[in-house]
C-alpha cells in the first residue's frame, strides 16, 4: 500500500463513541470541503458496525451540506430494520450539531438466483494507456508556462499523491476542457494490496464511486471542478453492489449523463472487473450552477 491507502484504510476504521454512535476523521485531498465518496464510505462503515455477517448491497445517500475538513465527523445508525434476508439502515453524518449526509443501506443475505448483466465496453487495457500522475504533471508544466503565477498551494494539491492508480480511456486538460459527449470511461484500482475483507473492499469501493460523475455532466459545455465560472457540487449518490469486488485489481468505471436541466446534470455509472463481470452500478445528479466570476 501507498502512505495515502493505508491512511485511507485507518480514515475507515472508525471510533466508537457509544451504541450506534460512531467518529471519523477527514483528510484534505485539495478541495474546498470533504470529498463526498469519504462521507459515503464511513457512513456506510458505520452501518455496517450494526449488521452480523451480512453484506450491503446498496446504499442511497443526500449531501446536505459542505464538510469540514478540520472538523471530525460523528455517524448516528439507525437500525431501521432486521429481516431474514434484508436489514436496513439509516445514517447521519453529523458536523457542528448539524447533518452534512443522509444515507440509508440495505444488507442481504447471500441468496441465489436469476443472473443477467450488461456486457463491459470494449475499451483498451490499462497496461497500454497512461497513468493518470504522469498526464496531470504534463498538463500542469504545460498550464505553469501560461500562468506563471500559480499558487505553489494548488499546484500542490493537483500533483497530489492519491490512494488509487487511475487510467483514463480517453483523458481531459482539466485546464483546457473542450466539448464532448457526456460520457467517459477509466480504469482504476487501489494503490496496493488490500486485506481479504469483503466488506473493506465494498466500503472503498462506495469511496471511488464518487469520482468523475459530475465531471461526465459537464462534458459538453467545456467546464470542469477547476472551472471559475461554476460551482460544482454532488447532490446525491447511490450505489448498488451486484457480485464480489476486489478494489485492489483494476474495475473499469464507465459512465454517461443522459440529462442535465434547472442546474443539474445526472449521471449513471457501470463498474465492471476486468474478466468483465458487472459488480456494481451508480447514479448521482450534482449541481453545475454557472456564476459571474469575481473581477
Amino acid at each position: 500500500m501507498n502512505r495515502c491507502l493505508t491512511d485511507l484504510v485507518h480514515l475507515l476504521d472508525l471510533e466508537p463513541l457509544e451504541v450506534n454512535l460512531f467518529r471519523g476523521q477527514s483528510r484534505d485531498l485539495g478541495g474546498k470541503s470533504v470529498f463526498g465518496g469519504q462521507v459515503i464510505s464511513q457512513a456506510l462503515v458505520a452501518a455496517a458496525r450494526t449488521v452480523d455477517a451480512v453484506l450491503p448491497h446498496s446504499l442511497h445517500a443526500y449531501f446536505l451540506r459542505p464538510g469540514d475538513m478540520e472538523a471530525p465527523i460523528v455517524y448516528e445508525v439507525d437500525r431501521v430494520r432486521d429481516g431474514r434476508s434484508f436489514t436496513t439502515r439509516r445514517v447521519q453524518a453529523i458536523q457542528h450539531g448539524q447533518p452534512i449526509l443522509s444515507l440509508i443501506a440495505s444488507f442481504q443475505r447471500e441468496e441465489s438466483g436469476f443472473e443477467h448483466q450488461m456486457p463491459m465496453p470494449e475499451v483498451p487495457a490499462p497496461e497500454t494507456l497512461t497513468g493518470q500522475q504522469a498526464l496531470r504533471e504534463r498538463w500542469l508544466a504545460d498550464e505553469v508556462a501560461r500562468n506563471p503565477g500559480m499558487p505553489e498551494r494548488f499546484r500542490t494539491a493537483f500533483l497530489r499523491e492519491q490512494a488509487f492508480e487511475f487510467m483514463h480511456v480517453n483523458p481531459l486538460n482539466p485546464f483546457q476542457p473542450e466539448a464532448r459527449e457526456p460520457r467517459q470511461a477509466f480504469w482504476f484500482r487501489a494503490a496496493g494490496r488490500l486485506p481479504d475483507d469483503p466488506l473493506l473492499h465494498r466500503c472503498v469501493l462506495a469511496y471511488a464511486s464518487d469520482f468523475n460523475l459530475v465531471t461526465t455532466a459537464l462534458l459538453p459545455y467545456k467546464r470542469t471542478w477547476f472551472s471559475q465560472d461554476m460551482v460544482v457540487a454532488s447532490i446525491d449518490h447511490a450505489l448498488w453492489f451486484h457480485r464480489d469486488v476486489r478494489v485492489d485489481d483494476w474495475l473499469l468505471y464507465s459512465m454517461d449523463s443522459p440529462s442535465a436541466q434547472s442546474v443539474r446534470g445526472m449521471t449513471r455509472g457501470l463498474i465492471h472487473d476486468r474478466s468483465g463481470r458487472l459488480v456494481a452500478s451508480t447514479a448521482q445528479e450534482g449541481l453545475m450552477r454557472e456564476i459571474t466570476p469575481r473581477s
